[in-house]
């Protein structure tokens, strides 16, 4: 069962997933700081200042004692965050569709480079020539 396992994980496939999730979860960071840093500013800027996380309906309003600590907290429907996440989404499809493009495009002008020429065969008038020679025959 042990040599089973390590010939298991030691195959081309479980290496390549593993480097894909370690990178993911690094560019799922940048992704995040570039959404929350720098695109989401300047749209809640645009927007009069609003900050989706912020956005709530709260439903019951939270409860503190005398001394001013948190009892129980309240109970909110934070439609905010949702709509966050669904911007973020956006972005990182756009970015993930931005670099899949641009490594498309690259593929392709590789491909197009190290094609071979096709051969070149008779021209339509070579072979009317042989077809009417056969004929005569």
């Amino acid at each position: 069962m042990l040599k089973e396992f390590k010939a298991f994980i030691m195959k081309g496939n479980v290496l390549e997933l593993a480097v894909a999730v370690i990178i993911a979860g690094a560019f799922g960071a940048i992704v995040k700081s570039l959404t929350a840093d720098v695109i989401m500013p300047p749209i809640g800027l645009a927007l009069g200042g609003v900050d989706f996380s912020s956005l709530a309906i709260v439903l019951q309003e939270g409860v503190s004692n005398d001394a001013g600590e948190l009892v129980q907290e309240e109970v909110a429907i934070r439609y905010g965050i949702f709509i966050q996440r669904i911007l973020d989404f956006l972005i990182i499809a756009f970015i993930v569709f931005m670099i899949i493009r641009s490594y498309n495009r690259l593929t392709e002008k590789k491909e197009a480079e190290e094609a071979p020429p096709a051969p070149k065969g008779p021209s339509q008038e070579e072979l009317l020539a042989e077809i009417r020679d056969l004929l005569k025959k």
